[in-house]
């Protein structure tokens, strides 16, 4: 795992906000896993994963999101991806998920939509 690997969870705007930082592999995604939990356990009204810092992400990762979006389905909220940088969103459009999750371009974007 590489060392510069980090989440950070800030809430705006009542929802949780997940910053990733780093490669997205089976090493890394227990940590966002467990950033996921922390945030669907708050009261917000969602959470915002921001993959802007990530440059790889491999099916561990997917999967990660994938139980973050059932679970906030479940619960009843938000679930939303922002700044999929190209090799990602490759990633996302052959699994065919692209249109599975709120994708959005910006962080302010995705805070904004109802």
């Amino acid at each position: 795992m590489s060392a510069q690997f980090e989440v950070l969870l800030e809430i705006s705007d009542g929802l949780a906000v997940l910053a990733v930082h780093g490669e997205v592999d089976m090493h890394s995604s227990p940590k966002v896993r467990e950033a996921q939990g922390k945030a669907l356990q708050g009261g917000t009204r969602g959470v915002v994963v921001d993959l802007s810092g990530v440059g790889y992400m491999d099916s561990s990762g997917i999967a990660t999101l994938i139980e973050g979006l059932q679970r906030a389905k479940r619960e009843g909220r938000n679930f939303r991806l922002v700044g999929l940088t190209p090799s990602v969103r490759d990633v996302f459009d052959l699994a065919r998920l692209a249109d599975v999750f709120e994708i959005f371009t910006t962080r302010d974007e995705a805070l904004k939509a109802t």
